[in-house]
This record gives structure tokens, sequence and C-alpha cells, in this order.
């Protein structure tokens, strides 16, 4: 009975042993405490970035040699899909932050896949090779870490009420938020004001929740597919060195093709969701006043 027990539970201790948060690799008591190993990677793939964008950037040509060419295909497949959502007008403005998050979060997702990230560290190892998992690891995927994917989404919302205040003045943005839609007069126009005027309590609510709900988004899925390898890797342990070789090879493959896959989806709806938000207050805005401008010319 007891050995049924312990096969039951084996899964769900897998499950445990990877840490959801990032883990010091100095000590805690010291001014270096935040140096994690989520840490150590995003700067990483910091580094990586800058000096990609460098070597694609020094020495451009007419025509472009295969880091200049990448680069810009990169850069002006981003660029439209931006502006398809935010306009012309907005673009400039949006872009480079929403590309910088596209590609970080896109990266630090793949990285997160190469081996060693999460199997190499401290502590007491599962699996043969040490494969599995290991307690303390020495690196973790920056987006695994919720400290990583909240500072993202502070960031977002810090910048893209500077563009919504810039795109519509203090006033402005008030008056999207709270004020009434439609032009309506008399007691059915007060009755709209009230209701919009619930609407956008309502909505500085979604504002308030929403780096949040950006942040846990990316790091839960982030987080659950991390888990997932570690659990597929470590279904044989206990079974003797070559099964536990085996398994903890072949088992993760599958599910490496489905977190590639995943890590490009994370990336897009985070950015996309971004993009939403700015489109939102500010484009729609635009619109309306070029309605009104259309409507006294008319008269």
């Amino acid at each position: 009975m007891t050995g049924s027990i312990d096969h039951v539970l084996a899964p769900l201790q897998v499950l445990a042993a990877v840490s959801g948060s990032a883990m010091p690799l100095l000590s805690q008591d010291n001014l270096l405490s935040f140096v994690t190993n989520s840490t150590v990677v995003a700067l990483v793939v910091l580094g990586v970035i800058l000096w990609f964008s460098r070597k694609a950037t020094t020495n451009m040509q007419l025509v472009p040699h295969k880091a200049q060419n990448f680069f810009e295909l990169v850069i002006e497949f981003l660029y439209a899909r931006v502006e398809a959502i935010v306009g012309s007008k907005v673009a400039p403005k949006a872009f480079p932050l929403l590309a910088t998050l596209f590609i970080f979060i896109l990266i630090s997702n793949w990285f997160g896949l190469f081996p060693g990230i999460g199997t190499i560290g401290w502590g007491e190892s599962h699996g043969f090779f040490s494969v599995s998992y290991v307690e303390r690891p020495l690196l973790r995927p920056p987006t695994a870490d919720m400290n990583m994917t909240l500072g993202m989404a502070l960031c977002f919302v810090l910048i893209w009420l500077a563009i919504t205040i810039g795109e519509l003045g203090v006033w402005g943005f008030i008056k999207h938020t709270f004020g009434p839609k439609g032009g309506l007069r008399g007691l059915i126009g007060i009755f709209v004001a009230l209701v919009f005027f619930v609407v956008g309590v309502i909505e500085v609510v979604s504002m308030v929740f929403r780096p949040m709900s950006l942040s846990l988004r990316l790091y839960g899925n982030v987080y659950a597919g991390e888990t997932l390898l570690h659990t597929m890797g470590g279904l044989l342990d206990g079974k003797g060195p070559v099964l536990e070789m085996l398994g903890s090879i072949l088992f993760p493959i599958p599910f490496y093709f489905m977190e590639l896959l995943i890590g490009l989806l994370q990336a897009v709806v985070f950015t996309l969701l971004c993009a939403v938000y700015i489109q939102l207050s500010t484009t729609h805005d635009e619109h309306e006043h070029e309605g009104e401008h259309a409507h006294d010319e008319k008269h």
C-alpha cells in the first residue's frame, strides 16, 4: 500500500521540486542578494541581443550582409505589425518598447530550453547525470521569475501612460476614460453620462490590474512548461541508471517542440496585448477628433 502511494505522489514531488522563484547565487545577507539565477540568464540574453544588434548595424551597406539583412527583416516585420495595430501616428513612439519586449521575451523563453538551464546547480539531484532537476539550479529562464515579468509589465504601464498623456493630454485622458460618448442631451444624456462614468471606473480598475495579469500570464505559462519538462525527464527515476538516462532524454523531446511554439506564442500574446492597450487609449480618440473636424467643416 505504501509503495502504491509513493508511486502516485512521485510526479507531485517532482512538481514541487521546481522552485517557483529565483534563487540568489550569493549570500542573501549582502548587497548582492539581487544576483539570482534568472538575473544571470537575463544578462546573458541582453548581451546576446546587444551583440547581434551592434554586429548588424556596424558598417551598414547598401547591399546588406547577412546579419544586417536579417536584422532589417525583423525590424521591418515588427514595425509593420505594430503600425497596423496602433496606427502610423503612434507607431514611432510605441515601436521601441513593443519590439524590445517581444525580442527579449522570445529569446528568454527559448534560451530556457538550452541544456543545463535548470539542470545544473547545487543541492540534491534527481535523475541520471542530473538531467531531471536540481534543488538550486545555477541558471533559470528569466521569464520563469515573477520579478522579471512583473518588472516588464510595470515598465510597459509607465511608458503606456506617458504615450497616452502625450497624445491626449491629462484632461483628454480623463475625458476619454470617463466622458460620455454619442453627444446625447437631456435626461438620456445624463443617464448615458452616469453609465460611462461607471464604465470609466471599471476601466481604471482594469488598468491597475494590467501589470499583474500580464506578468502572471507570462510567468505561469513559462513556469508550467519548465515544470512539465522536469516532470517528463524524471518519470523513470529509480528504475535503474539505463532507464533513467533514456527516459530523461527521450520523454522530454516532444515537449521541447511544444515549448518552442509556446515560447513564441507567449511573446506574441504579451506584446499584442500591450499594443492593443496603447491602441485603445490613443487611436480611438484620433478617429473621434477626425469625425468632429469633418462635422465642423460641413457646417
